[in-house]
């Protein structure tokens, strides 16, 4: 199953960007512009299984974000990283004492961010490894960050939905994902019991890139467990 991200930030185009590319690594991101939506997705999200991690502007147009944090440390423990302009040295250090797992300042880049999500996700026992998001073997090349597919050279058209199926395996190549964690990360937790869904997915996506779709190389199935992309081979 793909880890949660709350992502609290008023500059809309930051929020997009950081959306798109946390959704590139694999997380399923809400994504909320004020202190009132932030709430709101907390009280949907802790009723559809809860938030496994908060990224939290301080300045907002209904208020701090550090009163929100107080809120989160009374209600859940999933690790807050503070995202801010702010570079006061007291105003970091009260909120990491109040609860902040870290503090990042404005503006960061992007592999900084991802590796200290990754760190505060260790240090709560969840899995912290790097998404990969390029995979290359014989003449299939998929890259995910580009979104884009190629075989032989030449573009391969998939559908949103082929798309972010090859994604899921792409990003634990090498690794099984069963049937349940592909339904419910593709589909929604609502269908994990509808396996002709990755039945008929799978099929499109071998026609499309495998030599012989009827013995695939690639796009491997574990009998009664899952599927799984083959290790890249360069």
């Amino acid at each position: 199953m793909s880890l949660t991200i709350l992502l609290v930030e008023d500059d809309r185009e930051l929020r997009q960007t950081l959306r798109e590319s946390l959704a590139v690594e694999g997380y399923v991101v809400h994504a909320a512009a004020s202190l009132a939506d932030a709430r709101a997705l907390l009280a949907h999200a802790g009723a559809e299984g809860g938030i496994d991690l908060v990224l939290l502007d301080l300045g907002l147009p209904d208020g701090d974000g550090e009163d929100l944090l107080a809120a989160l440390r009374r209600r859940c423990a999933a690790p807050v990283i503070v995202i801010s302009a702010r570079e006061a040295e007291g105003q970091k250090i009260r909120l990491l004492d109040g609860g902040a797992d870290d503090y990042l300042v404005k503006p960061f880049g992007l592999g900084e961010l991802l590796a200290r999500l990754r760190l505060a996700l260790r240090h709560r026992g969840r899995d912290s490894r790097a998404a990969v998001l390029r995979w290359r073997a014989g003449a299939l090349d998929i890259d995910l960050a580009a979104r884009r597919v190629r075989r032989q050279g030449a573009e391969v058209h998939l559908t949103p939905t082929e798309f972010k199926l090859l994604a899921r395996l792409v990003r634990q190549a090498g690794q099984v994902v069963t049937h349940r964690q592909l339904l419910a990360d593709v589909w929604g937790p609502e269908h994990t019991e509808q396996t002709h869904y990755l039945r008929l997915y799978m099929a499109q996506l071998r026609a499309k890139l495998e030599d012989d779709a009827a013995e695939p190389r690639h796009l491997l199935t574990e009998p009664g467990v899952g599927y799984r992309i083959a290790e890249p081979a360069d």
